[in-house]
């Protein structure tokens, strides 16, 4: 299925499930023959309508869409007016399992910068159901747990220097000894004691179920 496929099945499942008017390109009307030969969407009268197989994948797309908008706020940390043109590029590039590795590495979000919805993917339920989530905030973090600086979020100037002092740098294995009064973790052969704005700026990939791992500590 090509680009031009897939973004006139997201636009027809924003109409459809969304009831949201979107603007026609010039190339929906013959991505939607494309897709009207691949049995994506059937006719109804003088348009077209999703057929189920259709829904899944117009659904897979508005989720990498959304997906890709959160990646790029949150991690690349790209101004609010190119998040939807940037987003469209980007979502083609979630394949083989892709968004679900970014959503994870997102912690499931539930809405886009937009605050639209988000739809769940097999990793959201999964996590639901363990009630786990492996990579959030240094100030999330358990006692006692092991993990990994998966990226820094903010862009001051003095809180990139600080961390980077401290060897708080993507890569970097940390652990979490104690939530309060202040956070302190260990990185290398040093501790150090941080406040919470600053723990909730580094993004941590925890060792769920590895050594002591999450399951394994008390609160």
């Amino acid at each position: 299925m090509n680009s031009l496929v897939e973004e006139a099945l997201e636009w027809l499942y924003l109409r459809e499930v969304e009831r949201r008017e979107e603007p026609e390109s010039p190339e929906t009307g013959r991505a939607l023959e494309e897709a009207l030969a691949l049995a994506l969407v059937e006719r109804v009268g003088g348009g077209y309508r999703l057929t189920d197989p259709g829904r899944t994948a117009g659904r897979d797309v508005v989720r990498r869409h959304r997906l890709a908008e959160c990646l790029l706020r949150n991690v690349v940390r790209e101004e609010p007016e190119y998040l939807h043109e940037d987003a469209c590029r980007f979502e083609h590039l979630f394949v083989h399992g892709l968004d679900e590795h970014i959503c994870v590495l997102l912690g499931h979000p539930r809405k886009c910068p937009h605050g639209r919805p988000i739809p769940p993917g097999l990793c959201c339920e999964r996590a639901v159901a363990d009630e786990i989530k492996e990579i959030t905030p240094l100030c999330d973090g358990r006692p006692g747990v092991n993990g990994t600086v998966v990226y820094l979020a903010t862009r001051k100037r003095r809180e990139i220097q600080k961390m980077m002092a401290m060897g708080i740098v993507p890569g970097a294995q940390i652990q979490l000894i104690q939530r309060s009064p202040s956070y302190v973790f260990q990185s290398g052969y040093s501790q150090f004691a941080i406040d919470r704005p600053l723990a909730a700026v580094i993004i941590v990939h925890w060792e769920i179920g590895r050594g002591r791992g999450y399951l394994a500590v008390a609160e």
